[in-house]
């Protein structure tokens, strides 16, 4: 998995099987990230490559000191889920 920031927008990319899974955000601080998008194609569905996205999201969030505003569906939804997370989201 690679993460690349480029200003105040980042991207998570997840490749397999010549596939890509991407998580995008936005950057509104150094303590708050907006979760926007997470893209998973077909092909890559139901592999687990968009709870790997958000895993890691998580990871860096706690990490490096940021919360995680949720408002893709998707990384909402992981969050409702995942009840152990709550520490790293501000909703």
């Amino acid at each position: 998995m690679s993460r690349s920031v480029q200003g105040s927008k980042g991207q998570y990319v997840l490749s397999a099987s010549g596939h890509e899974a991407d998580l995008t955000y936005s950057i509104l601080s150094p303590e708050t990230v907006i979760a926007d998008h997470t893209e998973v194609p077909e092909s890559l569905r139901g592999t687990g490559a968009g709870l790997a996205l958000v895993t890691q999201l998580v990871r860096d969030a706690r990490k490096e000191g940021f919360k995680i505003v949720p408002l893709c569906p998707f990384v909402n939804a992981q969050r409702r889920r995942h009840p152990e997370w709550a520490d790293a989201f501000n909703v």
